[in-house]
């Protein structure tokens, strides 16, 4: 990969955790704030955007304008599948989804869904992009969410309602999951780690293109992400970051 091929877009901890991991593997990264802004050396963009229909669609839009062929669109699908973002641009054969969650310095693999129009150059070149950045890859159904966001997002969103049903406190919650399943952290505390933004755009997307209600986000995890209460990078969450938890 030459100097220069890579850009990433978007804001939060996600996007500069990827932008600085591309710069100690020795590649030069911009770091986009504009899609308009791509220089014509890029080969690829990675977005990090989980925003709704709109926003989304305009950045993938601007992006796809911009980036000069070949160059490769590497989209978050933790709210849309790749195929649905992928009709959205003229150049859908280079779109290729992606899913994880921050810290990306926890994450030893990163999940790619390629669109049904995707070529299977485009999802090898992002396979050898994130090798580059030290990440190994697999390829997964396409839906949003992928596969590990899915899984922990109905977690989290059955602790959340366990929380707003005074079922136990976040503590408490966290304590049973944590030394009851062994998992590295409760899924309240993990959730405030990751953002609940996220959280509830895998979640939001997920009803919309099933239907299916056990996707249904709790309202306490509606009624914090509504208020800005997003998690540590907002000072709040589910846990009220150096002085204890909210609750609904």
């Amino acid at each position: 990969m030459t100097k220069s091929s890579l850009a990433v877009i978007g804001k939060g901890r996600l996007t500069d955790e990827l932008v600085a991991l591309g710069r100690e593997k020795g590649l030069d990264v911009a770091h986009l704030h504009d899609a308009t802004a791509i220089a014509p050396t890029t080969q690829f963009v990675i977005d990090t955007e989980n925003g709704g229909d709109d926003k989304k669609r305009a950045v993938l839009q601007r992006l796809d304008a911009s980036l000069p062929a070949p160059g490769i669109i590497v989209t978050s699908c933790l709210r849309f599948s790749t195929t649905l973002m992928a009709s959205w641009v003229k150049k859908p054969e280079r779109v290729v989804g992606f899913a994880t969650f921050y810290p990306v310095k926890d994450r030893k693999l990163v999940e790619l869904a390629p669109g049904l129009r995707t070529l299977d150059k485009s999802v090898e070149q992002t396979e050898q992009l994130f090798k580059n950045l030290g990440k190994e890859s697999v390829r997964v159904k396409d839906a949003p969410g992928l596969t590990f966001p899915r899984i922990l997002s109905l977690i989290v969103n059955e602790a959340a309602r366990s929380l707003e049903e005074d079922v136990a406190s976040a503590e408490e919650i966290d304590i049973a999951m944590r030394l009851g399943v062994n998992y590295p952290q409760g899924p309240l505390r993990w959730a405030d780690q990751i953002g609940l933004d996220e959280v509830l755009a895998v979640l939001e997307g997920l009803q919309r293109e099933t239907g299916d209600d056990r996707y249904r986000p709790a309202t306490l995890l509606k009624k914090l992400v509504t208020a800005g209460y997003l998690g540590e990078t907002s000072g709040k969450g589910f846990y009220s970051h150096n002085e204890g938890q909210v609750k609904s």
